[in-house]
């Protein structure tokens, strides 16, 4: 029979310390539980049956402790075995997964069994993925972008452009937005527990807007429907707001009203004094409007729930009329040109189908 309180009082406390670290290595916290519970009092075949041990090994364990020290009972020397699997084996199998996407360690076990002859249980699969260098993740959502020599030409014509601008002349970047009345949740600190929620609502509202980075003027209409008669709308209002420019240049997207029969009409007006450019497709980041309107969301829709469409549409109508032309400098910094190329080659571009052995 083993005596209690055979453990130091500095060991006690480095033991019960190892039991309650979350990280501790999972052998070791056990070893220390075994010690701790066995100066406490228990016997080994009650400690055996609590931990799913054997008492020969508790017993082990505490014949350890008094010979050496709890360092020596800490120490797990187990290396591991021999991997069933060649160095061939594992270039053959690494090759396969960079072709594709598994789900499933059972895809991946599937195709062991048939390859190689060798069958590993899902947990060994596991371990030998992550010493492979693998990792179980989510592939990020990529959007859609142009090629990058046309975003660095678009780039490149940008700041030529305003580097060269006339005095008589101005650029205005533009771009439509349909805030929906519904409450965007957003991350914010609660106290814990506390399980923070907002109402959602349904709805819209639709602005189509510019933007002039110099001076922060930003006209917009609020069209039941966003497209040409709306673009030619907006079109008139940037022209009305720069009486004293010869040359407008409003750079914008390449949606389809943007380029239809109410916009070539207006242009082919005697005196029109906007010029269109249009950006690359698929680069929502190389207008500045866009972080516009992150900014607004930030600041009427995120987090807030609005009782009727009215109560949602009125701050921001506000913002865009009221915070935009006043505070503008509180968030200069959040809207700028300061562009940047969006590229595909630093990622492993995922297609999805099925896995084949």
């Amino acid at each position: 029979m083993i005596r209690p309180n055979f453990l130091t009082t500095a060991d006690r406390l480095e033991l019960l310390s190892c039991v309650k670290r979350q990280r501790e290595d999972y052998g070791v916290a056990r070893r220390a539980n075994a010690l701790s519970l066995l100066n406490d009092g228990m016997s080994c075949a009650q400690i055996a049956k609590v931990l799913f041990l054997d008492d020969d090994t508790v017993r082990s364990w505490h014949k350890q402790y008094l010979a050496e020290d709890w360092e020596a009972v800490a120490y797990d020397g187990w290396k591991g075995g021999q991997s069933r699997m060649t160095i061939a084996h594992e270039a053959d199998l690494s090759e396969w997964l960079e072709e594709r996407f598994c789900r499933s360690t059972a895809q991946i076990r599937a195709y062991m069994g048939a390859k190689f002859n060798i069958h590993y249980s899902h947990s060994g699969c596991i371990k030998l993925l992550a010493r492979l260098g693998f990792e179980y993740r989510k592939p990020k959502a990529l959007p859609r972008v142009a090629d990058v020599e046309k975003q660095a030409a678009f780039i490149a014509f940008h700041t030529n452009l305003l580097n060269n601008l006339p005095a008589d002349e101005a650029v205005d970047f533009s771009d439509a937005v349909h805030p929906e009345y519904q409450s965007k949740p957003s991350h914010g600190w609660a106290r814990k527990g506390s399980n923070p929620a907002i109402q959602t609502t349904s709805g819209r509202v639709n602005i189509h807007g510019a933007l002039n980075l110099e001076t922060f003027d930003a006209p917009f209409v609020e069209p039941t429907t966003v497209d040409g008669v709306s673009s030619v709308q907006l079109l008139a209002k940037i022209e009305a707001r720069n009486p004293d420019k010869r040359i407008i240049h409003v750079i914008w997207d390449n949606a389809p009203y943007h380029k239809g029969p109410n916009v070539r009409a207006f242009l082919s007006r005697k005196n029109c004094r906007i010029h269109l450019i249009q950006l690359p497709p698929y680069c929502p980041h190389l207008n500045p409007i866009e972080r516009l309107w992150a900014v607004m969301h930030s600041h009427v829709t995120h987090n807030r729930h609005y009782p009727t469409q009215k109560h949602f549409a009125n701050p921001i109508l506000n913002f865009m009329r009221e915070v935009v032309p006043k505070k503008w400098r509180n968030f200069r910094d959040q809207v700028t040109d300061n562009f940047r190329i969006i590229s595909h080659r630093n990622v492993r571009v995922v297609l999805y189908g099925p896995v084949t052995v």
